[in-house]
């Protein structure tokens, strides 16, 4: 019979995988598979690259799990290691074309799925993503921490290990480019203030 690891913290089951217990990390890849994979289809935008720097991740958290500070919450540690894995992936395939459609889902208003707007929807959805696309490496990793995954500042910069004016600052310059880019069309509504904030 297997345990239940739901009311069971994360702390409890990396010291457990410390032990060598498997089931614990099953327990950890139910509780944040999703997660991963969202960040690492966002960044790679392929999904079956995804899916192997998700189970890569997790199979970081065994080779590693005495080296994990329990004390912290886990999942900055799994987004840095996402990331990361993320970025090699991204630099071996320079002449990829990175666009992010979850992102672009997350950023559309509601009103925009009306079928009046559908249009117009898939119309803006393919600028945004060509946008995104186009931003910096470092850029990009931002927008898809900040706007997908809706983490703060502070969160992003305990994540990527670099201070928090430095993400400040490229968050604001993917925001002008952005800006930019998009301000050349006629479109309105929540994305654009979402995008200005």
């Amino acid at each position: 019979m297997t345990l239940s690891f739901e009311n069971l913290s994360d702390a409890y089951l990396v010291e457990r995988l410390r032990q060598d217990d498997l089931e614990a990390l099953g327990g950890l890849f139910d509780r944040y598979y999703t997660q991963v994979y969202r960040v690492a289809v966002a960044i790679t935008q392929d999904s079956q690259v995804a899916e192997d720097i998700a189970q890569e991740t997790f199979l970081r958290i065994h080779r590693y799990a005495a080296r994990i500070d329990t004390t912290l919450p886990l999942m900055p540690w799994l987004y840095r290691v996402t990331v990361n894995l993320s970025y090699t992936w991204v630099t071996r395939q320079k002449k990829r074309r990175v666009s992010l459609e979850d992102i672009v889902d997350r950023l559309m208003s509601p009103a925009w799925l009306a079928p009046e707007h559908l249009v117009e929807h898939t119309e803006m959805q393919r600028r945004v993503r060509d946008a995104i696309r186009d931003l910096p490496f470092n850029q990009r990793v931002v927008v898809v921490l900040h706007y997908l995954n809706g983490q703060n500042l502070d969160e992003i910069a305990h994540i990527l290990e670099c201070p928090v004016g430095t993400v400040k600052s490229r968050l604001h310059y993917a925001r002008e480019t952005l800006r930019q880019r998009l301000d050349k069309t006629t479109w309105t509504g929540e994305l654009a203030h979402e995008m200005a904030r």
